[in-house]
């Protein structure tokens, strides 16, 4: 288990988000006896689904208008945000999962023990089944905007991405700066978290300054067409967006302060703060561990959101999941050799995909999906709670 959490840390998880109702910081660095066995990571994520090959192209934003949040003195807001769209299969070339320094910075951050055969040479070269420069197909899609845990850099949310996809959307991948292991910008440098180590910070403020990030990616992806070269792609009144941990939390507070964006999803984290009565009347989404989110369990706020929520709305819960279920990271320790939970990552995968996939489906493209309708033999771990 030590090892375990060495390994989750040094990626970026925001774990306690679920576990106790107050926190939202990841599992503290492992004691320097933490043991792996030494061995050679090879890490592979799970191909795309969908009829479609996925293009990927990293584009680099400056927010003139607004002062980076947790570094003033570094000038206006940058981020790195990664484009998955709809791409023809055979064209591109594969795309890494992230850069040698995204890597470092993950494996430094956490102190991940060289026995566990992870360095940043390996994890950057992670097969995502993603392929830069690949030719799209054309059409016009909707856009989902993904926003990774705190500390977490975004790439842990590419299978979710890669697969989305495949399926007819182009996901907007969003880095928040500052606010985990590290997101190489357009200067080349990948400053690491400023605000992890801060014990007394504040979710809400960081809820509220991730909207603000997004609804500035919105715009360059929906104004003009200059932001990214294959802006045409976007149907841009088609917008949501899903969220892991905080990031799922700030879902909920992009759609309150953005009509933009017409659903949203959280996957297995608190909410900060949760909304309040007939601030979000559009669908959403609550996905969450089965162990972290029941109704009348320890995250009240799952509970006042749901009460508050005016829409179209749906909370499912997974049995045997694990905070890490809802992203790459436990794909990633099974791979490296680490214990999982009782479900399995494979699943873990399967199941975020197919039950976001559906209610983007139904909510962005009319198309109605009866696995939203109620429990599905070929998914006996997911629990509809209401």
């Amino acid at each position: 288990m030590l090892a375990l959490a060495a390994l989750v840390a040094g990626t970026g998880a925001g774990f306690a988000a679920t576990t106790t109702p107050s926190a939202t910081h990841a599992f503290d660095t492992a004691p320097a006896t933490a043991t792996a066995p030494t061995r050679s990571f090879q890490g592979t994520l799970p191909a795309p689904t969908g009829p479609y090959a996925a293009g990927e192209d990293v584009i680099h934003l400056t927010d003139a208008s607004r002062p980076d949040p947790w570094v003033p003195s570094s000038g206006p807001r940058q981020l790195t945000v990664t484009m998955v769209y709809p791409a023809v299969s055979g064209t591109g070339t594969p795309a890494p999962y992230m850069t040698l320094a995204e890597a470092a910075g993950s494996i430094q951050r956490r102190k991940i023990p060289a026995s566990s055969g992870v360095t940043p040479q390996n994890l950057s070269s992670v097969t995502t089944h993603a392929f830069d420069g690949a030719r799209p197909q054309s059409g016009k899609y909707p856009l989902v905007v993904l926003s990774p845990a705190y500390e977490d850099p975004r790439m842990v949310l590419t299978s979710l991405a890669t697969d989305l996809a495949s399926h007819g959307y182009v996901v907007a991948l969003v880095g928040h700066t500052y606010e985990d292991s590290g997101e190489t910008l357009a200067n080349g440098q990948t400053p690491p978290c400023a605000i992890c180590d801060d014990p007394a910070l504040d979710f809400d403020s960081v809820t509220a300054s991730r909207a603000l990030d997004v609804s500035f990616v919105i715009d360059q992806l929906t104004h003009g067409n200059t932001a990214w070269r294959l802006a045409h792609l976007i149907d841009k009144h088609e917008i949501g967006m899903a969220g892991h941990s905080l990031g799922g939390a700030a879902a909920a507070a992009t759609m309150i302060a953005d009509p933009r964006v017409r659903a949203g999803v959280n996957m297995d984290g608190a909410f900060h703060p949760a909304p309040r009565p007939r601030q979000i009347n559009r669908p959403f989404l609550m996905l969450g561990a089965a162990a972290n989110h029941p109704p009348g369990g320890h995250d009240t706020t799952w509970g006042q959101t749901w009460a508050a929520l005016g829409g179209y709305k749906k909370w499912l819960t997974v049995a045997g999941a694990d905070h890490f279920s809802f992203s790459d990271l436990d794909l990633l320790l099974e791979e490296a050799g680490f214990p999982t939970p009782p479900l399995s990552p494979e699943r873990g995968v399967v199941i975020t995909r197919e039950y976001v996939t559906a209610f983007f489906d139904q909510t962005l493209k009319g198309i109605h999906s009866p696995l939203l309708d109620g429990p599905s033999p070929n998914n006996p771990e997911v629990l509809f709670q209401y």
